[in-house]
Parts: structure tokens; sequence; C-alpha cells
């Protein structure tokens, strides 16, 4: 309950003052403001007051405070208390409850002596009707903080405890691992920055302008000095530009370490200077991110990296799995864990690869190695099928001809068996590399392409949600961007293909009824059951890839085809925000079904039993599965049936 406190009646102008300095009330004119401020309260709770008790206490005001603070919190079972945060002056509380009809979902109560502002929930709620941008502000927030309970409750309940699991990727700036900048300047000799390095116990040195110290233009580490240098027999007395690498690539200071561990990983590089403020602070390394944890991804990277032979990747693939298990129980959302399993899958196959050229000899044409489908937009869970081709160069003879098909047969099924022994298993449709349908020089590739958009049946329709979310997982890349390219072209020239793709997207039925209940099946192997894959993320990929085709965007990952639709005023804001956050949400529901089967020994699949989920999982889910509903409207607006 609620202590009494002192309720007053408060003079127009001091809430109309307290409103133009608060976020979302200063983007209201004058006339609202006033409007609002002869319906508002002042109040006081003295510290220590329980304001709202979860599940409990019907929200009838919005709370604003105007001095003091309080915490929001929630309590266990067993009385165990977990801090949500805390809210000052300027915040709100109610806001969530208010919207969606139901009471409190935190415990809120004030850390010292409170005045708040209370406005009517009626009030509100006509507020966030008749003003789209204050909406807008009040939905993001939502959207950011639910999911984050959300995913909060997932990982701490639907995972098992184990030792060593406490990551910090998720909580660490890169800034904060930063120590001592050091730095030589360029015109100094080789042997007197390796000097340096000896002194100060470093592995790198950043080097600057000799004439400018702030001006940072390379950076040299024992490597270049191994190779460089002691290798190569130079002369130690040339100055340091001869074997610095420039310019840096830098990384902000604020910088989560997460994001930071993908670029290393994805570029290949192990040093990163890092900037604050428009100035280089310092040096981080991928040795001073693997200390962080345990299950490092950059360990099994670089066991993967160095592996010499193929048969030793088998065990290194089945690493994955744990690897994401420590990423997902440190917090990450569903766009990074993908983006990690699709690293990790991509220096399998990419070292694989580099090993079986080297069995076979080199390819006697540049190829490409497509990825297709999840693997292709980067969405891969656990144990995705493999969707696999070959995309070579034309051939210039008959005799080259021959010579290609024979090299390619082979070197697919050997890639193929040993893509299967790394735990990827065989495509059941046979869209792999082994199939000569899918092994095929640039020219055919250009042919099915347009064949498939100017005949736009229903096996071209299922080619095309499989084969355009193609990109290059191995090989000359720039052959998938001369395919890109002329997809690109061709589907923008023929709207009658996209019109059949977007009517195929929309006859996905959203698994919600008329009175928001879940569809399930009714009957078979997963009865009762919910397919998150098909009937909740499915409908997100294709509405992303349709717009992508339509707007000529290259991007194949559905969250970076979003963004890149938003960055250009395709979609609008509050659309991609909900969209993100509810296709993010149901990614990682999978993600974590997934690797709870995974633990038990189940082979993991798509499917969950509504019914076995927590009271907010099943919120948040219907919520998700209602934003489609909003997609299928975009579509059906802009591909009418009559």
């Amino acid at each position: 309950m609620v202590k009494s406190a002192d309720v007053h009646e408060v003079a127009p102008e001091m809430a109309v003052a307290f409103f133009k300095n608060i976020l979302p009330f200063n983007s209201l004119d004058d006339g609202t403001l006033n409007r609002l401020a002869r319906h508002c309260r002042v109040d006081f709770y003295p510290k220590g007051t329980r304001l709202l008790t979860a599940g409990e206490t019907d929200i009838t005001h919005l709370y604003l405070i105007q001095r003091g603070g309080v915490k929001a919190f929630i309590e266990d079972d067993q009385g165990k208390v977990t801090l949500k945060d805390f809210r000052g002056e300027g915040a709100y509380i109610g806001a969530l409850g208010i919207i969606r009809g139901t009471p409190a979902n935190l415990n809120i109560e004030t850390v010292e002596d409170t005045f708040c502002f209370l406005l009517p929930r009626a009030i509100f709620l006509n507020l966030m009707e008749q003003e789209p941008a204050f909406a807008q502000y009040y939905l993001k927030s939502f959207s950011e903080k639910i999911v984050k309970t959300a995913y909060n409750e997932l990982r701490h309940h639907k995972l098992s405890k184990r030792s060593g699991d406490d990551l910090y990727l998720f909580s660490v700036r890169v800034g904060d691992l930063v120590k001592t900048l050091r730095k030589v300047s360029s015109a100094v000799s080789i042997q007197a920055a390796a000097a340096h390095m000896a002194e100060f116990r470093v592995g790198s040195v950043l080097v600057h302008d000799h004439e400018d110290e702030e001006n940072i233009v390379g950076i040299i580490t024992d490597r270049d000095l191994r190779l460089k240098v002691v290798a190569a027999g130079l002369d130690y007395n040339l100055p340091v530009k001869e074997i610095m690498t420039g310019p840096v690539k830098t990384v902000l200071s604020q910088s989560l370490c997460f994001d930071v561990l993908l670029e290393m990983m994805s570029s290949s590089i192990h040093h990163l200077a890092v900037e604050r403020g428009g100035r280089v602070i310092g040096v981080v390394t991928s040795h001073d991110i693997m200390l962080l944890q345990g299950h490092s991804p950059y360990y099994l990277f670089k066991e993967i990296r160095g592996q010499q032979k193929i048969s030793g990747l088998y065990a290194l693939a089945q690493k994955i799995p744990e690897v994401i298990r420590g990423l997902i129980k440190e917090g990450a959302k569903a766009g990074n864990i993908t983006q990690m399993i699709a690293i990790l899958n991509d220096h399998i196959l990419e070292r694989m690869l580099t090993l079986l050229e080297d069995e076979l000899g080199p390819p006697p044409v540049p190829y490409c190695w497509l990825l297709l489908g999840s693997e292709g937009r980067r969405e891969q869970t656990f144990k995705t099928d493999q969707d696999n081709a070959i995309l070579y160069a034309d051939p210039a003879t008959d005799e080259e001809k021959d010579i290609a098909e024979t090299y390619f047969k082979a070197f697919a099924a050997r890639a193929i068996g040993h893509l299967v022994k790394c735990g990827y298993p065989l495509c059941p449709g046979e869209i792999m590399a082994t199939n000569p349908k899918w092994c095929q020089p640039l020219s055919v590739w250009k042919n099915y392409f347009s064949t498939w958009i100017n005949t736009p049946d229903p096996e071209e329709l299922l080619h095309a949600t499989i084969f355009f979310d193609f990109r290059s997982g191995f090989g000359d890349r720039a052959l998938a961007k001369k395919l890109r390219k002329h997809l690109n072209r061709e589907a923008r020239k023929q709207d009658i293909f996209l019109f059949h793709l977007a009517r195929q997207c929309m006859s996905t039925r959203i698994p919600l009824s008329f009175f928001k209940n879940f569809i399930v099946d009714k009957d078979g192997e997963h009865k009762n059951q919910l397919d998150m894959k098909r009937r909740g993320l499915t409908p997100f990929v294709n509405f992303a890839r349709v717009l992508a085709l339509k707007h000529g965007i290259s991007e194949t990952n559905t969250l970076a085809r979003l963004k890149a639709l938003f960055d250009v005023d395709f979609i609008k804001h509050e659309l991609w925000a909900s969209t993100n956050a509810a296709y993010e949400l149901l990614m990682q529901q999978r993600l974590i079904h997934q690797l709870r089967q995974i633990e038990e020994g189940i082979l993991p699949d798509n499917h969950i039993n509504p019914e076995q989920v927590s009271d907010l999982e099943r919120r948040m889910l219907k919520d998700a599965f209602a934003v489609i509903e909003r997609l299928y409207s975009v579509l059906d607006k802009m591909y009418p049936t009559a």
C-alpha cells in the first residue's frame, strides 16, 4: 500500500515550467501544456514510501518525479530482491501499465523524500492518441526496456547454472581496458622503437607524425619486428615509418568490448587504437579482451585460424554452442548472437576450403562459395541445414569448361562431406554445391535469376526466398557482387514479381486468433506448439526481403535490411523500432529454446509450447506477433489485389 502523501493542487504555471524541461512534454505546444497543467496535482512521498507493487497496484496516474528519487525492483518467490534501476528528477513511473491496461510490473519505492507531479490516466492516454511524437517517445522506451526485461527472464530462468559463466563483454567499455598511451615519432629508428617496447613491456606502440605528436599515423607490433625486420634482415637504423602499418584503425572508447571483438574477428586485426573526444588514448588488443572471459569466442577463433588439418576443424565446430551459451547468459541480443555464430561458421568454412584448395590444387577459374538462406542472411542458429552453392567465372574455352566442371564437382563433394562432419546437416532439398544445378558459371546464375523473376510461379518464388539472400562465404567476392547487381537490376524492373512475392509473404497466417489467443498445431508431432521460425520469424524476413529488392538494397541480414530501409526513409521510425524489437525477441526465444534442447541432449527444433513459458514471455510473444499484422498492412497497401 502507498503511505499517505501530502496532496496539493499545483499552480498551472509551475506545472508548465516543469513540463517544458522534460521529455517528451517539451515537444507539446503551449496550449496543450496549459490544459495538462489544469489536471495536474503534486504529491509528496517520504523516503521509504512504496508507490507501486508489482502485479497488484492499479495505476491511475502517470508519476513524473519533480524532486527526489525512486528505485525499481522485483522480488522472487523466496523474497530475493533484484534491483532494476534508479529513477531521478524528470523520470516517469507507471506509463507502461497505463498503456497496457495492466497492474504495475515493478515495485517502486522512494529512496529519499520525493515530490511527483501526477497526471490522470485518461489525460495521458488521450495524449498518446493525439500526439504521435509524444507516443513514439514512450513506445521506443518500452521496446528497449521490455525486451531487456524479457531477455533477463529468458537467461536466468531458461538456462542451467554453470560455474565460470561470468562474462563482461556486454558491460565493459573498451576505454576501460586502455592503460598508458605508448607512442614514438615516425622519425625514430626501428631499434629505438623496439627498445621503447621492451622498456615498457608492451607488444605494440603507436607512431605519431614527427612534427605533430597528436597526429597518430601508424602502429608497429611485435609481429612487425619479427617478420619485417628480423626475418627480412632489415637495417635496424631505418626510421620506424618504414615498417609501421597505417593508417591506424580506431574504435570509440565507449564501444562495448563485444562490438570490438566482432570487429577484430571480422577483419583479422589484433590491435585497435582507442579514441576519445577525437584523440587517441591508447591501444586495445585481442589479448586484453580474451582476459575478460573464460570461454572466449576469440580463443576459438584463434584455434580455427591456426588449424592445419581439416579433420581438426570437426571438434572445433562443436565448441560453438558453448561459446554462444556464454554470450546469451551475459546478455547478448539475438543480433549479436547470430553475428557471432556467422563469424565462427564463416571461419570454419574459410579454413576448411583453404586447406581443401591445398589438397586439390588451385581452381582453374576464380570462384565464390555462396551461402544461401539463413546462412546468407547471417541468421543461423544451432545446427542449421546447409544451403550453399558454387558460382565461378565463365570459362574461356570448352576445354576450360570441362576442367572447371571436373574440379568443382570433386571440390564440392569433399567440402560438403567435411561440413557434415563439422556438424552442419545436409539440406533435405539438395540445395548444396554438390547438386550440379547449383554449381555453375556466372552467366548461368544470371539466367537462373532472370528466369525466376520473369516467370514467378510458386517454385520460382520458393527459390527467391532461398537464393536471393545469397552472400559470398569464401573466394572471389567480386563474382557475388556482379550477381547481386544483376539481381537488383532485374527485380526492380519486374514489379509483378515483387507483387507475387509480397502476396506470398502475406499468405503465412499470423499465429494469433481474433481474441489474441495463440494459434498452435492441433495434431501431429508438434501438437499444441508454435513454429517460431515459420509462423514467427519468416514474415519479418520476407517483409524485409521484398522491400530490399524493391529499393535495390544489397544487405541480406534482416535487421540490416530494416535499418537500411529506415535510413533512407522507406519505412518510418516507429515501424522500424517495433519491427526490430519484435524480431530480436522472437529470435532470442528461438535461440534459447534450441540451446536448452542441446543441453538436454535433444535435437534442436523451432517449436515451443506457449503454455510452458512465463506470463511475461507470453505477453511479449503476442506483442511481437501483432507487429506482423502491421507489416502485412504495409505490403497490402503497396501491392493491393485490386
